[in-house]
């Protein structure tokens, strides 16, 4: 045996003691509300319920929050079943005991009912009642009705808070792990309020269980003390009333301190300081001091008044409020010399990395105006959108797409934004934070008055009109659009876009992580042996370019491993492995049971473009300037008819000139895909919707 065993054995031991205390003490309480309790132990067990209710009143004071105190409701049950246990012990004591005497139910009881009493019965039930009163209707129903509100504000609140985080974490504000802890803080506040609704009965259950318990203690002792022990009406009251009253001060007090704590508990707000300092904080201005004292001074002068106590708590206040007016003046003072200071020691030369360099993979810049679409307490639409956006094109391309971080550039003009990757800003346009786009249909009949601009994704004439507007446009066949729908539309075409230069060998190594729980093999055999991990994030990479998903990777890896011995470049591995994967494409923009769209080229077109990639040399296409706008423009007339008809067309080629006719055509039509005919799905219908030929089209009649 080491040395370490009998230590880790001991403190095993004592955690194992430590978690049966709990369960051990529980069963003594139901076994005092069984069992006789002997004199000595009831007087202990009531001091201890006083401190225990003390204590619990002190932690209460010094939490900055209430979550920080998330064991209250337990302790609270814990403390009341105490109490009621101590009440049914000293019950039996005083009723079969009480009449031999004023000491009969313990020292405790005694002194409380004596103190209280003085000698005068009525009083000391009227001092009870009162501080019955005070515990019941004033502090526990107040109290209570806190903790109901409280619950479902939390409650009502849960889902924005969520998306609050999930906004964050997206922006690049929150780290994953502060995210996670933030959640939990929601999750554990939720329950803290929903546990402490009902505990605040726990309370008011007890305050009622005080008031029975007292008058069956005085009419039982009153009957057994008269009717069983042949004592007189006086002398049955002397003993019984006293003990009785004692008994209930003994439990009241306890009670009373542990609804204070409930009160505290449930009406405190968050903050960095403990109540005192809380309240001190904001209860220390001077402003609000002069004035009382002053209106003080005034009372004081009334005739009649006691001028001098008056007087006296004018002057205190006055001191009190020149006090603190020193203090704001001296921090104020402090506040302004340690920031002359800060900006002495300042090194106007020095610089750090985090000045000169941002790795957010994607930026999004905004103008002061646009702030108001992320902010939280306008609900951040933007934020919301940005989220669904990054989930709709990790899902559709099969990889998880880096934050989007959030940031505002005071020196661009108003109602700007710009959508960076990496360090380059690959997009940018207007958007009007307090008006709505309008976009024409087939059925828009007017032209509404607005501000007219290119709708920033597809270049669609659109008007930016103000919501007074909103209904007539829509019944003039428009659609209308929300500001942070036409930012998210146009980051997520520039995240399917630039999808190539957003994934890294880190988030390629998550995905072999993610898919060797599965295949642990095939992933062992293909990276590093097979293909390195750099390689095989280049061959991805190419695949993304033409917007082709990554998702079925262990198909990839198969087919990876199959093509090994053919010692293949980047390119041409990407260009095997498309016929394999092209259906992942399709099946996004055109249904299983639906004819596929496509466009073909004239055969004399087709043979010349042939002809120039055989004369380009890598994987440029050369062509005359007029041949390529006419194809282009031809392109750009059928993609948007087909987009009209709900298609989404695909251009056919030969397998000579598909990449390179691709690489060109990306260049003008960022979404316009190109196959090759070896890479049509068997089984599929094919429809023709064009041809495209490179002779000038002749001007349609108007």
């Amino acid at each position: 045996m080491s040395v370490s065993e009998p230590l880790v054995q001991r403190r095993g031991f004592g955690r194992a003691m430590s978690g049966a205390a709990l369960p051990l003490g529980i069963l003594m309480l139901v076994a005092m509300m069984v069992l006789p309790l002997p004199v000595l132990l009831l007087d202990l067990f009531f001091t201890v319920n006083i401190l225990m209710s003390l204590l619990i009143l002190m932690v209460a004071l010094q939490t900055h929050r209430p979550l920080d105190f998330s064991s209250f409701p337990s302790l609270l049950l814990l403390a009341t079943v105490l109490r009621l246990a101590l009440n049914v012990a000293s019950t039996r004591i005083v009723l079969s005991e009480g009449h031999t005497g004023t000491g009969a139910a313990g020292q405790v009881i005694e002194a409380f009912g004596a103190f209280v009493i003085a000698g005068n019965f009525v009083v000391g039930i009227f001092v009870f009642a009162i501080l019955v009163i005070i515990n019941l209707v004033v502090i526990t129903k107040g109290a209570g009705r806190v903790s109901e509100v409280s619950a479902r504000f939390t409650l009502d609140a849960m889902p924005g808070k969520q998306m609050a985080i999930d906004a964050d974490l997206n922006a690049g504000v929150l780290t994953a792990e502060e995210a996670t802890k933030r959640r939990e803080d929601v999750a554990r506040e939720a329950e803290f309020h929903g546990a402490m609704d009902g505990a605040s009965k726990f309370v008011k259950g007890d305050a009622v269980a005080g008031i029975l318990i007292l008058a069956i203690n005085v009419i039982g002792g009153l009957a057994i003390g008269i009717l069983q022990h042949d004592l007189s009406l006086a002398e049955a009251s002397q003993l019984y009333v006293l003990l009785s009253i004692g008994d209930g001060l003994v439990a009241q007090i306890p009670s009373l301190l542990l609804s204070i704590a409930t009160a505290i508990i449930v009406t405190r707000v968050s903050s960095s300081q403990d109540m005192a300092e809380h309240i001190k904080s904001e209860v220390a201005m001077s402003r609000a001091w002069f004035p009382v004292a002053g209106v003080l001074g005034l009372i004081g002068l009334v005739p009649g008044m006691p001028t001098l106590l008056f007087g006296g708590m004018a002057l205190a206040a006055a001191a009190a409020g020149y006090a603190f007016y020193k203090q704001e003046t001296n921090g104020s003072a402090e506040e302004v010399e340690d920031k002359s200071k800060a900006v002495e020691d300042s090194d106007p030369n020095s610089l750090k990395v985090t000045d000169v360099a941002d790795l957010s993979a994607v930026t999004l810049l905004l103008s002061y105006p646009l702030l108001s679409l992320i902010d939280n307490d306008n609900g951040g639409p933007l934020a919301r959108r940005i989220t669904a956006v990054r989930k709709e094109v990790s899902q559709a391309l099969g990889f998880v797409f880096p934050g989007v971080r959030v940031r505002d550039d005071l020196g661009m003009e108003a109602n700007d934004y710009r959508i960076k990757v990496g360090q380059i800003v690959v997009a940018e346009d207007k958007i009007y934070p307090d008006k709505k786009l309008a976009m024409p249909s087939g059925t828009s009949r007017i032209k509404v008055k607005g501000i007219d601009v290119k709708e920033p994704t597809f270049g669609i004439d659109a008007t930016w009109i103000p919501p007074e507007l909103e209904f007539e446009a829509e019944a003039n066949g428009y659609i209308i659009i929300a500001p942070e729908t036409v930012l998210a539309t146009h980051l997520s075409q520039i995240l399917y876009k630039h999808a190539a230069d957003l994934i890294g060998q880190d988030d390629v190594q998550e995905l072999l992580d993610n898919l060797s729980e599965v295949v642990p093999q095939l992933v062992q055999s293909v990276v590093p042996k097979l293909m390195p991990l750099h390689n095989l994030t280049a061959v991805l990479r190419q695949i993304l370019r033409e917007r082709i998903p990554i998702s079925d990777l262990r198909r990839i890896l198969e087919l990876l491993s199959e093509m090994a011995s053919k010692n293949l470049g980047v390119s041409e591995t990407a260009e095997a492995l498309r016929p394999h994967l092209i259906g992942l494409l399709i099946q996004q923009t055109t249904p299983l049971n639906a004819p596929l769209p496509v466009i073909i080229l004239d055969s004399n077109f087709e043979h010349l473009l042939i002809n120039s990639a055989k004369q380009s040399e890598g994987d440029q296409l050369l062509l005359d300037s007029s041949l390529a706008e006419r194809m282009v423009q031809s392109l750009v007339r059928i993609n948007e008819e087909q987009t009209e008809a709900n298609k989404k067309p695909f251009l056919v080629v030969s397998p000579k000139i598909r990449s390179k006719l691709s690489a060109f055509l990306r260049q003008h039509l960022a979404d316009f895909p190109v196959l090759s005919f070896t890479e049509l799905p068997d089984g599929r219908k094919v429809e023709v919707v064009a041809t495209v030929s490179g002779e000038a089209e002749a001007p349609s009649d108007q």
